[in-house]
This record gives structure tokens, C-alpha cells and sequence, in this order.
């Protein structure tokens, strides 16, 4: 079962280089999640304010809901907080309980992806393997998402199916259901609760319009935008650790709607996974300094992935 290649930051940084990078804070991560639960909260007044904005407040919210995605996976590699209890806490309470997914089942599962990413036994291969697909199979898989059949089927029959299996052999392995299929009575409680305060808010709809309806519909797709331009279509993944993921350039507008919080560094996250994602920029202009950082992946936005993506022929 091989490993991932992997590279020390004492073979590109000298001491002093590398010590800024791997510091944690105590106030940075949890004022990311402050302003992730900040932006929703405008997004959901300017869309009741004026229901004309709810289709970019969809929009909106939808990308900050992966946002808390992006947030509990600082949180899986203890780098949200200085504190691990309060990395833990926010974690899962706040980040990954109201989109459905638990930390302590994340967690695992996404430290084995970086233990083999590329390898066979890499569990979010099948997240990129399948790439190159025709354009025609990428806007289908699209539409599953903007139309809600991407959420009915992680958030419905997948919980479905893991009850069934566990009932059988008592345990479950797809990947969708270790991230999204192992919170439902939290997610279920802390929804409900949200739904509460919106009907004593007097607009129970904005529930609905602002906050479900987004994590049905954008929320699907940018996750699918993210995991595309992580992995997919970089050649040598597998044995160069230079090139186990994809860095995509994005600009502002990517940032508001596809990309927050830094993730779209990708490939200095599985160069130095310990490094937290507000210090990805600094790292990112860093080792592309160096003579191996020559050989990275970087891409000059989301369209050109999509465009790699898609310029295969199977269906």
C-alpha cells in the first residue's frame, strides 16, 4: 500500500524560512468563521430586504456553505485555533453540524487522502479519476447539481442506504456518506433551530429561499467546482509531490462565488498540510520561487480547468 510521495520543507526552506508558515493563531481561524456566518447573515437580509437579490444571495450563501466546508477541514488538520478543544468546537459545531457533515468523521477520511492522494487507496479518487469527460457528461453532472438532484441524493438516499448497510454488516463506505451521511440528527436539531429562528423572525421563507435552497443547489456545485480543480487532469499526481494537486488563480469574483477562504492553493496544501490556509498565499508565492515550485500545477482560473476538464470524450 504505498504512501504518497512526500517532501520535507527543510529540502526548500532554511529554519528561519519556514518557521512563519507553520504557526497557528489563536484568533485568525475563528474570526474566518465569525465573518463566513457574517456574510450569510447579509446575504439572508439583503435577500428578505429585497427578493430581487435572492438569486445572487442563493448564490452567496451557497459558496460561504462551502466556505464552512473549508473551514471544518482547517479544523480536521487542527489548524482553525491555537486551542485544539476550541479547533474542535468550532469544527464541527459551528462549521460542519449546519451543512450536514461531523468533524470526527471527516477527519479520518480526509487524513487518508493525503496519506495516498493519487494512489489507488486514495478514498477521493473517484472525486478525479473519471476526468477527462466530455462536455456534454460536465454540464449533465452541472445540472444535477443546480437542480437539486445532487442534494436529494447525498442528503436522502445516501442516509437511507447507510442505515440499510448498517443494518447489515454494520458499516458503510461510499464516500459521500462519510462526509455528509454522519451528522443527520445534529444537522436535523441545529436546522431545525435555525427554522425557528426565522419563523419568530417573522419570514419563515427565508429559510427556505436563503439557506436551504442554496445547499441544494450552489453549494453542490461549487463543491463539485472545487474537487475538479483540486485533482482532476494533473499528470505525474501520483510520484511527483510537486504535483498532487492543482493551484488555480482566481480572482475576486471567483473568490465571492466559487473559491473562499484560500482554497483554491491547493497543491501548497498537499505540499505542507499543516500550513493554515491564510498563510497559502505567502507559501504559494514561496516555493514558486524555487527551482521544483517550477513544476506545480497552476492553472489561471476556474474556466481553463473546466475547459482541461472537459476536453475528453467519454461520457
Amino acid at each position: 500500500m504505498p504512501a504518497a510521495p512526500r517532501i520535507s520543507p527543510a529540502e526548500i526552506f532554511a529554519p528561519e524560512q519556514w518557521a512563519p508558515f507553520q504557526s497557528r493563531s489563536a484568533w485568525k481561524g475563528p474570526l474566518l468563521v465569525l465573518h463566513c456566518w457574517g456574510v450569510i447573515a447579509l446575504s439572508v437580509a439583503a435577500g428578505v430586504w429585497q427578493p430581487i437579490l435572492i438569486p445572487l444571495c442563493v448564490m452567496i450563501v451557497g459558496t460561504r456553505q462551502l466556505g464552512l466546508a473549508i473551514l471544518m477541514h482547517e479544523a480536521a488538520h487542527g489548524a482553525l485555533a491555537k486551542n485544539l478543544k476550541v479547533n474542535d468546537v468550532l469544527g464541527h459545531w459551528l462549521c460542519a453540524v449546519p451543512i450536514g457533515a461531523s468533524l470526527n468523521a471527516y477527519r479520518p477520511y480526509h487524513l487518508s487522502h493525503h496519506r495516498f492522494a493519487q494512489q489507488a487507496e486514495d478514498p477521493d479518487l473517484v472525486l478525479s479519476a473519471p476526468f477527462p469527460v466530455s462536455g456534454a457528461s460536465l454540464r449533465r453532472k452541472m445540472i444535477r447539481d443546480l437542480t437539486g438532484q445532487t442534494f436529494f441524493k447525498q442528503r436522502v438516499l445516501l442516509p437511507l442506504a447507510i442505515l440499510r448497510k448498517r443494518a447489515q454488516d454494520g458499516e458503510a463506505h461510499d464516500y459521500e456518506a462519510i462526509v455528509t451521511g454522519r451528522s443527520v440528527a445534529p444537522f436535523l436539531f441545529v436546522n431545525a433551530a435555525m427554522l425557528a429562528g426565522f419563523v419568530v423572525a417573522g419570514v419563515w421563507w427565508a429559510y427556505f429561499a436563503l439557506w436551504l435552497l442554496p445547499m441544494a443547489t450552489w453549494f453542490p456545485l461549487v463543491t463539485r467546482l472545487r474537487n475538479i480543480a483540486e485533482h482532476a487532469c494533473v499528470e505525474g499526481s501520483a510520484t511527483d509531490p510537486f504535483r498532487a494537486a492543482r493551484t488555480t488563480r482566481a480572482n475576486w469574483l471567483e473568490r465571492a462565488l466559487i473559491a473562499p477562504y484560500w482554497v483554491n492553493f491547493h497543491a501548497e496544501h498537499h505540499l505542507f498540510m499543516h500550513v493554515p490556509c491564510w498563510n497559502l498565499p505567502r507559501l504559494h508565492q514561496a516555493v514558486r520561487a524555487t527551482e521544483p515550485g517550477g513544476r506545480m500545477e497552476v492553472a489561471p482560473g476556474y474556466v481553463s480547468v473546466l475547459k482541461q476538464a472537459s476536453s475528453g470524450a467519454r461520457a
